[in-house]
């Protein structure tokens, strides 16, 4: 990204247009590769998630996240959006309706 903004302001003091569109290209690249970093982030995260409730079924979000080393809220996500694809499903408990437990699906 910095080198796309030097690129750019070298380019307007020479008024030369080629190296300026070369510079708002490598702007955008940068911003496109940082905003896919987040987004394996997320990916990385879901798989954590997964692994540990294969290995631990019925697990909790306080658990989950104590065990993949995550804050709480993060791993709410991921499990949202694992239930939503299908991957996992709540488990019922009568005993405590209050705390939301995680299987895999079969």
């Amino acid at each position: 990204m910095a080198l796309g903004a030097m690129n750019a302001w070298t380019a307007q003091t020479k008024a030369d247009y080629a190296a300026l569109s070369t510079a708002l290209c490598l702007c955008v690249c940068a911003a496109g590769l940082f905003g896919e970093d987040l987004v394996q982030r997320g990916h990385r995260q879901d798989l954590m998630v997964l692994a540990h409730i294969a290995a631990h079924p019925g697990a909790e979000a306080p658990g989950i996240a104590r065990a993949v080393g995550t804050p709480e809220r993060v791993v709410t996500r991921s499990l949202s959006r694992l239930t939503e694809n299908g991957l996992l499903a709540l488990v019922d408990d009568d005993a405590h309706p209050a705390l939301r437990s995680y299987r895999l699906t079969p």
